[in-house]
């Protein structure tokens, strides 16, 4: 079994040919997905979505490039959010990302703040997007872990070694995308080689990021086969092994699902 830890099955294509795209997931082992949620005005598909297919869960959260549209988003409005369906099981995602700077910094790092006083009282993970702010990150999660505690889950992670060691220390989770496939990205594998398998995830990022052999294709989470396939074997792990592992990881940090 394995399990897509991140997709966005409100997004084209996917969206439009949505139940042919999750049976392809089913049948290629992938037994549940998570959708996560990036704005609020999106947030009822992914309810809509969630309501009318068992094996798919959701987040609720605001991505950082969205922050600048989130300015008066407060914690106790994400916790009632995520409560509008049991199936919601995550907030996010939310976090720092000063490589396209969509959103003034300040209004990313207020919204991404929000988000992590949500998480610590509904205790519900915390899916971190984070790209060119490692140490900004570090610093914010390392501030908010002092003041109380919650669950953490990099999503995609691309940073540096040193940066998704520091995050273990934090007990965060990293999760894979197709991104460690890629040719250019040996750096990136030799980390995930490096990382203990009980704290590492798998996900698409579906439409974005199709693994290799797939690359430059719109992503869907039946190619997620393609990404455990590369990282079992950089770990040298049966692919039924390491799909078991991070699917135990996933239920770890989500409990879990009916």
């Amino acid at each position: 079994m394995i399990i897509d830890s991140h997709c966005h099955l409100n997004y084209e294509p996917m969206s439009l040919s949505l139940k042919e795209t999750i049976e392809r997931a089913n049948r290629d082992g992938v037994k549940y997905l998570l959708t996560i949620s990036t704005e609020d005005k999106s947030f009822d598909k992914i309810l809509n979505i969630i309501s009318n297919n068992e094996c798919v869960y959701g987040s609720y959260g605001i991505h950082p490039h969205e922050a600048k549209n989130h300015r008066s988003l407060k914690s106790d409005e994400i916790i009632k959010k995520t409560k509008l369906n049991k199936k919601i099981i995550g907030i996010g995602e939310s976090g720092l990302d000063f490589y396209y700077n969509h959103s003034d910094k300040k209004d990313q790092i207020k919204c991404f703040e929000e988000h992590i006083t949500a998480a610590q009282n509904s205790q519900l993970p915390l899916i971190v997007h984070t790209r060119n702010a490692e140490t900004e990150t570090l610093e914010i999660l390392n501030k908010k872990l002092k003041e109380k505690n919650f669950k953490i889950l990099i999503h995609c992670f691309t940073g540096s070694k040193k940066f998704a060691f520091k995050l273990l220390d934090f007990g965060a989770y990293i999760s894979a995308s197709g991104v460690v496939t890629f040719k250019k990205s040996d750096t990136l594998a030799n980390t995930f080689k490096e990382l203990p398998n009980d704290r590492i995830l798998v996900e698409t990022d579906s439409p974005y990021l199709a693994p290799v052999p797939l690359r430059g294709k719109p992503n869907e989470p039946s190619y997620i086969i393609h990404t455990v396939k590369f990282l079992s074997k950089l770990k040298n792990i049966s692919f039924e092994d390491f799909s078991e592992i991070t699917t135990k990881n996933f239920f770890n940090l989500f409990g879990e699902l009916n």
